[in-house]
C-alpha cells in the first residue's frame, strides 16, 4: 500500500515547533544560519554557498530549498526566554508515496543549538510524520567531507549505506560525494526510543547566542 503524503502543517514538540517554510521568514532564517562556519562542511554546497546578506541569502534560498514538491519547515524554540526565535531548517522532501519513500535534509542550525535537543527532536518529529503516513524508507545524507554531520546521523540509529560518488555539485564546481544512511521502517522502533530518551537527556537550557555574534 502506498504511503499518504503529509499535510504541509506546524507540527508541535516539546521544545521546538515546526513550521512551514515561508518567504517571509528568510531574514529570520538568514538571522539563524547565516554563518560561515554552517557552510563551511558542505551545507548548501559549502564554503562558496554562504550568502553575507539577507538579500543574497533570499535570492540563493529560491532554488535551493523544496519550495514545491516537499514540506520545508523552520524550526523553532518553545518555551523559555527565547521562545519563538528562529533557529533553524529542515525538510522532508523528495517524496514518493508510491515507492514509500522520502528524505530528510535540507538541515541547518543556529551555532548556538549545535549539540542541544533540537536536532533529536527534529528527527523524531520528521521521522514521525513520514513512518505514520506509511513511509518505509527514510534517506539522510551528508556531504562526505562533513564529519559532524555524518557523526549526528550515525547517532540518530540510521543506518550506513555508503558513499554515493559525485552526486551533487558544490557551489565551487566541483562534486561532491555524499555519505549515505537510512532509517527503515523495521528500525524505527529502536530509533524512536533512543530520540525519546535524547530528547529527555538533553531537553531544557538551550544555550542560544546572539546570533550575529554565535
Amino acid at each position: 500500500m502506498a504511503a499518504t503524503l503529509p499535510e504541509h502543517a506546524p507540527i508541535q514538540g516539546r521544545y521546538i515547533r515546526l513550521e512551514p517554510l515561508t518567504r517571509e521568514a528568510l531574514p529570520e532564517l538568514h538571522a539563524a544560519i547565516g554563518h560561515p562556519q554552517v557552510f563551511a562542511s558542505g551545507y548548501g554546497g559549502g564554503p562558496e554557498g554562504y550568502r553575507p546578506t539577507p538579500e543574497a541569502f533570499a535570492a540563493w534560498a529560491e532554488t535551493y530549498y523544496q519550495w514545491q514538491g516537499g514540506n520545508a519547515y523552520v524550526i523553532r524554540l518553545v518555551g523559555g526566554p527565547d521562545d519563538g526565535r528562529l533557529v533553524g531548517t529542515t525538510t522532508l522532501g523528495d517524496i514518493d508515496p508510491a515507492l514509500e519513500y522520502a528524505h530528510i535534509g535540507w538541515t541547518a542550525y543556529d551555532p548556538g543549538v549545535w549539540g542541544t535537543v533540537v536536532n533529536p527532536e527534529a528527527k523524531l518529529l520528521l521521522l514521525t510524520l513520514a513512518f505514520e503516513h506509511g513511509f518505509g524508507r527514510i534517506k539522510i545524507q551528508a556531504d562526505v567531507r562533513n564529519e559532524r554531520s555524518r557523526a549526528a546521523i550515525a547517532r540518530l540509529g540510521a543506518t550506513f549505506e555508503g558513499i554515493s560518488r559525485r552526486d551533487l555539485p558544490r557551489a565551487d564546481g566541483s562534486w561532491r560525494d555524499s555519505a549515505v544512511f537510512s532509517i527503515i521502517i523495521d528500525d524505527w522502533p529502536a530509533v524512536r526510543a533512543g530520540l525519546e530518551q535524547r530528547v529527555e537527556k538533553q531537553g531544557g537550557g538551550l544555550p542560544v547566542q546572539n546570533s550575529r555574534t554565535a
